[in-house]
């Protein structure tokens, strides 16, 4: 989810968060520009820009959404495809394959993280292999997605 420059928790710590606090929700992970956080702490001060990834129930996501004015990033892609008037689908499609699509970095994805000691892989090694996987996904994945989810 992507905090926005108006939205209501812009400057509030996820302690103040009330959702977050009752409820199931768990902050798993805080994106500020170039910086990752893997389970934030529970003072970490929200700026605009943040992009929070947040793991619970869907109906507890959505009423955070209401109550936080948080940003889906899935409607990022909606949006974009509404104003260049296209097929919001193909959008929606492209935004879900380069979520997965997190090969570069042992910091990617947990299971990246969890294979490295016991595998003896080194930080290299992700970009070794991650990089033509990316570069596979890429080429193949574009020309799929328009002629899956025409625009």
């Amino acid at each position: 989810m992507h905090v926005e420059e108006d939205s209501k928790i812009n400057g509030q710590s996820l302690r103040e968060l009330e959702l977050l606090s009752q409820g199931d929700l768990v902050v798993a992970a805080l994106i500020r520009g170039d910086k990752k956080q893997l389970s934030p702490s529970r003072d970490e001060l929200l700026q605009a820009g943040d992009l929070l990834l947040v793991q619970g129930d869907p109906s507890e996501l959505d009423e955070l959404i209401e109550q936080s004015g948080l940003v889906p990033v899935a409607s990022e892609g909606i949006s974009t495809a509404q104003n260049l008037g296209v097929n919001p689908d193909t959008f929606l499609m492209a935004v879900a394959i380069a979520a997965s699509c997190a090969f570069l970095t042992p910091i990617g994805h947990q299971c990246n993280m969890l294979v490295m000691g016991p595998g003896g892989y080194k930080f290299r090694d992700y970009w070794r292999m991650g990089l033509p996987l990316e570069l596979i996904i890429l080429a193949v994945a574009t020309p799929m997605l328009l002629w899956v989810w025409p625009l």
